[in-house]
């Protein structure tokens, strides 16, 4: 009879199991399907190039600094790289594949977390169906998603940072620091500010009635985000690297808008009612959560004022105290969504579908507004219907593997080309662009002088003429242009779309 007894609950135990990894599942198709898929965009035009590279030395011989910086301090290339040779898949495929992986590993360690905080089944599924609605939702100022579009290191890092929380909850601290030393091998920085964190909890549930040891010991913990990522914090003083530094933003927090700032204040605010809400229920864990957000938000904006505002301090700006905030804006989410989901969604259907099918569609609609001109999500195979993607593919299939190209300095940012990266998606040499590659600047300032000559060399590109053309291939040995009609004229353009041609220059 006991037998028959445990046989039964371990049974019960696997369904309930399978039942939730099979909701889990269907519940990344649904983000999937929201979110969108662009395998190329922004960000990827700087960590694909490092896997491109593994998979085939040959590519890349001219550039290669403004992407080996990044990939320097990360595994993330030779995770992935290693990873498709392998499983023999063809790249888009693997990356497709580490993508869906990524969602749904974000969403089971947000289930795992969430079962901490909430006994209710219902405000579990809240707080994850919530977090999975809003993957797209910017992070305050700080030009981040909780989850990107592509797949890169962020991504990786991300659910990797919730499961060492919720290990660290658990007391079980040799699993949260494997958790954080395998996100600190993909991003470092995003690792530092889940490292933070988890001190601070380990502290605060230590040393948190009626003492200012918390406070104190929390301000220590929390300053790890200054540890050394092979990060030069040299002053830098020239303009060129000034002018990378201002094409972004928002690494000084005076040049956010004022709803941005506000991003990084009114959490605060709600998560000292969350922290109440906890306590009347006797939700320790909860309670423990929220005021640990309280101290990191606050730590973190005040790290924020004192690298930002002094001038002097330009150089520290790029180690980012504020994307903080990423780790902390998963964590509202779920708390806020397992809060719905206890107190108002309850096992009401129409109050489920009433909250999440809006804001699916509204989150949708905004990821449409961003990629117009590409489908919502790039299959593995599939054809491009962007015609900058198009023409980038058709150089991957006909140029040379050691060409260099030219293009706008700013043809990221121009209307239709839908941040699509021409490294990345070619998988051939450019100069410099405006956009990205200033983006390895901030962070590496060496690489500054030849950043500013090269973007000076293609500056101003739309007045560019066949003299031009030529002195870049003097310069630099540009054998190819990237240009919008009716530029290239008097070069040779052997691809030719309504918005784009590839040209040689002779």
């Amino acid at each position: 009879m006991f037998k028959t007894c445990v046989a039964s609950r371990v049974n019960e135990i696997q369904f309930e199991k399978y039942k939730t990894g099979l909701f889990l599942l269907l519940l990344t198709a649904g983000a999937l399907l929201v979110q969108g898929y662009h395998p190329y965009a922004e960000d990827a035009e700087i960590y694909l190039p490092g896997v491109e590279r593994i998979l085939n030395p040959q590519l890349f011989p001219v550039g290669q600094e403004f992407f080996a910086s990044h990939a320097s301090l990360t595994i993330f290339p030779n995770l992935i790289a290693s990873s498709l040779r392998a499983a023999h898949l063809p790249m888009e495929a693997g990356l497709f594949l580490w993508h869906v992986a990524s969602i749904f590993l974000l969403l089971l360690a947000c289930w795992e977390l969430s079962g901490l905080l909430f006994s209710n089944a219902g405000a579990r599924w809240g707080g994850v169906c919530l977090v999975a609605a809003l993957l797209t939702i910017p992070v305050a100022g700080t030009a981040l998603y909780i989850m990107d579009q592509y797949l890169n290191p962020r991504n990786l890092a991300a659910f990797a940072g919730i499961f060492a929380v919720a290990r660290t909850l658990e007391k079980r601290y040799v699993r949260a620091a494997l958790w954080l030393a395998f996100a600190g091998s993909v991003h470092p920085l995003m690792a530092a500010f889940a490292f933070s964190f988890c001190v601070l909890l380990v502290v605060l549930e230590k040393f948190g009635k009626g003492s200012e040891t918390p406070t104190k010991l929390a301000a220590v913990a929390s300053l790890c985000w200054v540890l050394p990522f092979g990060i030069s914090l040299d002053p830098p003083t020239s303009p060129a690297y000034h002018a990378a530094a201002m094409r972004h933003p928002f690494h000084y927090i005076q040049l956010w808008q004022w709803y941005e700032q506000l991003g990084i204040l009114a959490p605060v605010a709600l998560f000292w009612w969350f922290s109440r809400v906890a306590r009347a229920r006797q939700w320790r864990r909860l309670e423990l959560v929220c005021r640990a957000l309280i101290v990191y938000d606050l730590i973190y904006f005040s790290a924020a004022l004192m690298v930002d505002l002094p001038a002097r301090f330009e150089s520290l700006a790029r180690l980012q105290p504020l994307r903080s905030l990423h780790l902390l804006y998963m964590l509202m989410f779920l708390i806020m969504g397992g809060l719905l989901g206890e107190f108002v969604l309850k096992n009401r259907v129409w109050r489920w579908l009433a909250l999440f099918v809006p804001l699916g569609v509204g989150m949708f609609m905004a990821q449409r507004a961003l990629f117009p001109a590409s489908a919502h999500i790039e299959w593995p195979g599939a054809a491009p219907r962007n015609e900058w993607a198009q023409a980038f593919r058709w150089v991957r299939a006909n140029a040379p593997v050691d060409a260099v190209f030219a293009l706008d300095p700013d043809f990221m940012q121009l209307h239709g080309e839908d941040t699509i990266g021409f490294r990345c998606l070619a998988q051939r040499s450019r100069l410099a662009d405006a956009s990205k590659d200033s983006g390895a600047v901030s962070m590496f300032p060496p690489l500054a002088e030849e950043w500013w000559a090269q973007v000076q060399a293609q500056t101003p590109w739309k007045s560019f003429r066949s003299d031009d053309f030529s002195q870049l291939k003097n310069k630099y040995g540009v054998s190819w242009v990237v240009v919008q009609p009716p530029g290239g004229d008097g070069l040779d353009c052997v691809y030719q779309k309504s918005v784009v041609r590839v040209c040689r220059i002779p």
